[in-house]
């Protein structure tokens, strides 16, 4: 009866080799997917507060302009002519670099 008892109390190492793979599993998933991730809103972040006025934009939707003004979460574009659109700064998909070589 008591040997009943002890076994039920501590299993043996089987049972604890059976969340291995699950472990490895969460470990690969973070490092293959979340961590990534985090990685690419970081940049993203920094790329949304390091723009300044003159910079040429790329919007999500396609829309290329060039910055006239900036504010805390919104900027103002021109793009043809005098066309003055303003976007939400998580609206703007990347800064066009210029091409000069």
């Amino acid at each position: 009866m008591m040997n009943f008892l002890l076994e039920a109390a501590m299993p043996d190492a089987s049972a604890y080799l059976s969340f291995v793979p699950l472990l490895l599993l969460i470990v690969l998933f973070y490092f293959l997917l979340i961590r990534p991730q985090k990685k690419r809103e970081k940049a993203d972040k920094a790329m949304r507060e390091s723009i300044v006025v003159g910079n040429e934009i790329c919007t999500i939707g396609g829309i290329v302009g060039r910055v006239v003004k900036v504010n805390d979460d919104d900027i103002v574009l021109e793009t043809s002519g005098s066309t003055r659109m303003r976007f939400k700064k998580w609206a703007i998909r990347n800064v066009i670099e210029d091409e000069e070589a």
